[in-house]
């Protein structure tokens, strides 16, 4: 652990600690692209640590980044519907409006023009070495990084900035975009006088779920049990995950990973530990751990996927929560962009 990472931990540590007693102090910001319905590495990875914030009573800013689906993609796809089933995932997974405002990049015009002056912040060669955009393009297959991807950590500081968010919750490998947010923060405190926060990082000490092949968990791949199915879909696709041939099963997580993943899953869900879930199946088998996982899987996501056909069923509150989440967002946007323009000087009238 270097010594940066390090610091991180412990300041995270701590913000967390106060989030607890103080939780008026925290502006949170958060969200996901919406390429496609959740799986159950999204909520046992991020949405489960999002709920907790909302339960404690942090401010909570969910943004669907539906520009930057296009950051990697030559097509749009069914953007329109990725986002409505995003939206509703989020709301059967217990996101609840009247606490968190959910809001789309393309409906809020001043956000995406915070663009321009922080652009002038950064340097050419400040983005191109940013590990997170070199990590994601190589994931994606893409060698020549368009001028979205290259400035995606600027427009994301743009998502936090623009409510003035203070808190974002990350993973380890996305500490570089918060790095640059608070750079451009500092900057343009700088340059301009005093008018954003430095945001920190929150840490996620959330469950690592893997896909059903061992690797990362993507419904591209074929390898994810997606929040929205039902109890068969769950059993059928579980019944092809990648096991092993000792019928003995342990929890190592280096020698079997698949089958300590699917402990994981199953651990995860009973509110258990892996090598607990392994000593009950024992010498079951494959078969016995993919039945353990099935079980516990459609237990855990039994309630969440019969508020999702509700939710469904009901478009028109889909529509009215974006509705008002984006005119929520708008306001504060168009606030922070009249501030930034009355820093810069560029109120003439």
């Amino acid at each position: 652990m270097n010594d940066s990472f390090r610091a991180a931990v412990e300041r995270s540590a701590e913000i967390d600690a106060r989030i607890a007693t103080h939780p008026e102090e925290f502006r949170m910001m958060t969200g996901d692209r919406p390429t496609g319905t959740l799986h159950i590495g999204h909520y046992f990875g991020s949405i489960a640590n999002r709920l907790r914030l909302q339960e404690y009573g942090a401010e909570t800013w969910v943004l669907v980044a539906d520009y930057q689906v296009i950051t990697d993609r030559e097509v749009g796809d069914d953007i329109a519907g990725s986002v409505r089933n995003l939206l509703t995932d989020y709301l059967a997974a217990g996101i609840d409006p009247s606490r968190s405002t959910i809001f789309t990049h393309s409906a809020v015009p001043a956000l995406n023009q915070l663009l321009l002056p922080f652009l002038s912040l950064v340097s050419v060669a400040e983005l191109q070495r940013n590990p997170t955009v070199k990590d994601e393009a190589a994931s994606a297959g893409i060698k020549s990084i368009n001028g979205l991807m290259l400035t995606y950590p600027v427009h994301q500081a743009a998502d936090i900035l623009f409510c003035k968010g203070n808190l974002v919750p990350v993973g380890k490998d996305q500490l570089p975009h918060i790095e640059q947010t608070r750079v451009v923060a500092r900057r343009f405190n700088e340059r301009y006088g005093a008018t954003f926060p430095e945001p920190d990082a929150l840490l996620s000490e959330s469950t690592n779920v893997l896909g059903l092949d061992g690797t990362k968990m993507s419904k591209s791949r074929g390898n994810a049990i997606e929040l929205r199915m039902t109890a068969d879909e769950t059993a059928k696709v579980i019944k092809k995950a990648k096991t092993d041939s000792d019928r003995q099963i342990t929890y190592d997580p280096v020698g079997r990973p698949e089958v300590s993943n699917l402990l994981t899953v199953v651990a995860t869900c009973e509110g258990t530990t892996p090598e607990q879930v392994a000593e009950e199946i024992g010498d079951g088998g494959g078969g016995g751990l993919k039945a353990r996982v099935t079980e516990a899987v459609n237990t855990y996501f039994a309630p969440l996927r019969q508020r999702r056909r509700e939710i469904e069923g009901d478009p028109a509150y889909v529509e009215s929560v974006l509705r008002q989440g984006n005119e929520r967002a708008n306001e504060v946007a168009e606030a922070t962009l009249d501030e930034v323009r009355t820093r810069m000087g560029m109120v003439y009238a």
